[in-house]
């Protein structure tokens, strides 16, 4: 079983930054899909931005040129470098990750508000 814990969350005025980490028990070298998806209220949940096979990232129009993706393989950790955020940014953003054997596991969430 492979935990995922999701950081970084918090409240923010609109333009400002946060920085998302997920840390994981397992290492993320054995990962073939590592992505953050994000969950409003009322709304389900949706994918914001992924790396494959630890190499290509890929983005939802809406974040693009504002969300980076990242990871530290000697930490076991992803990161979601999120820039100019904007009030429809919030929600509670999860951590997913698709081992290369097949399994998948979620983080818990963090929460993250942007205020107008």
């Amino acid at each position: 079983q492979v935990q995922l814990v999701e950081s970084g969350g918090g409240l923010v005025q609109r333009g400002g930054s946060l920085r998302l980490s997920c840390a994981s028990s397992e290492s993320i070298r054995r990962t073939n899909f590592m992505g953050w998806y994000r969950q409003a209220p009322g709304s389900e949940r949706e994918l914001v931005g992924s790396i494959i096979s630890g190499e290509t990232t890929n983005y939802d129009d809406s974040v693009k040129g504002r969300f980076t993706i990242s990871r530290d393989n000697a930490k076991n950790t992803v990161y979601l470098q999120m820039n100019s955020l904007k009030p429809e940014d919030t929600g509670v953003y999860y951590c997913k990750v698709r081992m290369y054997w097949g399994p998948e596991y979620w983080g818990r969430g963090t929460q993250v508000t942007v205020s107008s």
